[in-house]
């Protein structure tokens, strides 16, 4: 065994063996959790905390920490991770009552990321591991349910590929599996998911009953996996499991990853942590479902949940973009047992934590499950109303002192700019609806609803104009200011986000990874615009209004609203001045210190 003190030796310190870096979530480190994201990352300190000091209802697993990913990226795979990995899977094992590989009633895990400092979307995830053609079916004996078991070996075998494989995901696209069908029941929610999941707007291949989830189905996609890459998903649940490690640590370098820490200016050299974590499934039954959601709106501050809430899905389906999720207040409706249970622990959450949380969770037959908490990502105008609203919060209990630190000048320079832009006196200067320029028929007193094209969620606050493009490509060779118009934004598309003023998408809910990347970075974005049909670098509105590529429009992140040409923001509003004079407060406070 090393003598080193991996939770508190430097970088520079060489680390020889794998054992004292690899961690149950509830391992006794001698000091908070929270304290150790240097060591487990973000994401491994949340699910070490919510654990042990919160006692929270988390799967049990284990966090590969840091410098295990430091001993590959510089030596390759040590050669002690497979059997300290395969002890900690064992001991997962006895917890859980299964054993991975089990053919009969298996072990099913989850392998993710997490960096020291959250690049949300950007490393990389599989789900369902462990599944196999003889474990499959043991899954669907042991729960009595053949479809769940098939939608998520399907599951398992697309991300597999895709991610570990590296597998071009349009070769897989007509056995793409959409969330909301798999134990679908007759509430409004999961009825009003099942129409979306049928909308031709969809992506092309989306199944829309469950009936596709079946051993023809996956044998059709073991198939295409096995054309596009000349090899199978291996069925050894340990060499699945190794293969999904390594291609974790390999995400770190994606071209992604690497554009958006230099955006974000993140030490090329921190790695990430992997996380393996026993599963549970959202996919399953009809009291299941999986969802995102703020412990306020990380647009405005305004105190209250913020997220989406998908009926039989898994994490991943709410992130990408690629669903249609239900605001998280309907669950409410939906769910109110586990939306009362989610309720509380959001506001012990933000309690202990002292901050505005991102949570991501899981619901599996009616019982709340908590897969990650992490600081949200606030626009400039929230982290002003929450930075003041925590002083004035006996819960949280903030210093102004401390206000100030979370607020530092450039971001309260942001947030006067935002205000300032609302400020402005509302007018139109209309442009055609395809091709360029202003046109004199148009004229600056029509009535406002005429140049409205379509209205979304408002997912990043701000008013900006610009020309429309379809594609990342086109929003890097552009040399004037953009709007990334895209189905649903993926990581592939972050440079191309960070080169464009604007994002809309016609896919995702206000947690989607458009959302979250877009409010990081200040950018406004308006998501889930339903109306808008993409297809042939054009998008079609309602009554048949076209914007082709180069049309300039409007977008307001704060109301989701989308016009036709420039338009400058409405005049202010009581909740601006609102959050004007709370930035005031603020600034009060840091001309004081």
């Amino acid at each position: 065994m090393s003598t080193v003190d991996l939770r508190s030796a430097p970088r520079s310190v060489p680390v020889t063996t794998v054992p004292e870096a690899v961690f149950a979530f509830d391992h006794d480190h001698g000091r908070p959790a929270r304290e150790l994201a240097d060591l487990l990352g973000g994401k491994g300190a949340g699910l070490a905390e919510m654990t042990g000091a919160l006692g929270l209802d988390v799967p049990p697993g284990f966090t590969i920490a840091l410098p295990v990913f430091r001993m590959w990226r510089h030596g390759g795979w040590p050669s002690s991770l497979d059997s300290v990995v395969a002890s900690h899977v064992a001991a997962l094992g006895e917890r859980m009552g299964r054993t991975l590989g089990d053919a009969s009633d298996p072990l099913l895990l989850s392998v993710r990321s997490g960096a020291a400092v959250s690049m949300p979307g950007m490393l990389d995830t599989v789900l369902n591991l462990g599944l196999n053609d003889e474990t499959v079916r043991g899954l669907a004996a042991a729960t009595g349910d053949e479809a769940f078991a098939w939608d998520s070996y399907r599951r398992f075998l697309r991300m597999y590929a895709t991610i570990v494989m590296g597998i071009d995901p349009g070769a897989l696209a007509e056995s793409r599996p959409v969330a909301s069908v798999i134990g679908a029941g007759d509430g409004r929610a999961r009825s009003a998911q099942r129409d979306r999941a049928s909308d031709p707007r969809n992506a092309p291949g989306e199944p829309a009953s469950p009936g596709h989830a079946s051993a023809s189905s996956v044998a059709d996609l073991q198939a295409r996996i096995l054309a596009a890459s000349g090899r199978s998903v291996p069925s050894d649940p340990a060499e699945q499991l190794r293969e999904a490690i390594e291609a974790v640590f390999s995400s770190w370098d994606s071209d992604r990853a690497r554009a958006y820490r230099q955006r974000d200016g993140i030490d090329e050299d921190a790695g990430t942590a992997v996380n393996v974590q026993a599963m549970v499934f959202g996919n399953r039954g009809t009291r299941s479902g999986t969802g995102v959601v703020f412990t306020r709106d990380p647009a405005t501050g305004e105190p209250g949940p913020y997220g989406d809430y998908l009926v039989g899905g898994q994490g991943e389906d709410v992130v990408d973009g690629s669903a249609h999720p239900m605001p998280i207040r309907e669950l409410a409706d939906e769910d109110p047992e586990v939306y009362a249970d989610l309720m509380a622990v959001l506001h012990r959450l933000e309690a202990h934590y002292r901050q505005v949380c991102d949570v991501e969770f899981t619901v599996e037959e009616g019982r709340l499950w908590l897969l990650q908490t992490r600081p949200g990502k606030l626009s400039a105008v929230a982290a002003v109303r929450t930075a003041v609203d925590f002083v004035d919060d006996p819960d949280v209990d903030l210093t102004p002192a401390e206000a100030v630190s979370r607020v530092p000048e450039p971001i309260r320079l942001r947030a006067r700019g935002d205000l300032g832009d609302a400020g402005r006196a509302s007018r139109l200067s209309a442009v055609p609806a395809s091709g360029g320029g202003t046109d004199d028929a148009l004229v600056d007193d029509a009535p406002i609803d005429d140049a409205l094209v379509a209205t979304g969620l408002g997912a990043s606050p701000g008013t900006v104009t610009g020309a429309v493009v379809f594609s990342s490509e086109a929003a890097l060779e552009a040399t004037d200011d953009v709007v990334l118009v895209r189905p649903e934004t993926s990581p592939k598309d972050v440079v191309g986000m960070s080169a464009s003023v604007g994002i809309v998408t016609t896919r995702g809910g206000l947690a989607s990874h458009a959302a979250v990347v877009a409010r990081g970075w200040g950018i406004p974005a308006v998501v889930g615009v339903a109306a808008l049909t993409i297809a042939d670098d054009r998008a079609t509105g309602p009554g048949g209004v076209v914007i082709s590529a180069g049309d300039v429009i409007t977008i307001d992140g704060s109301t989701g609203q989308i016009w036709l040409g420039a338009r400058e923001a409405a005049a202010m509003s009581d909740t601006d001045r609102e959050a004007l004079e709370r930035l005031e407060r603020l600034e009060s406070w840091a001309a004081g210190a």
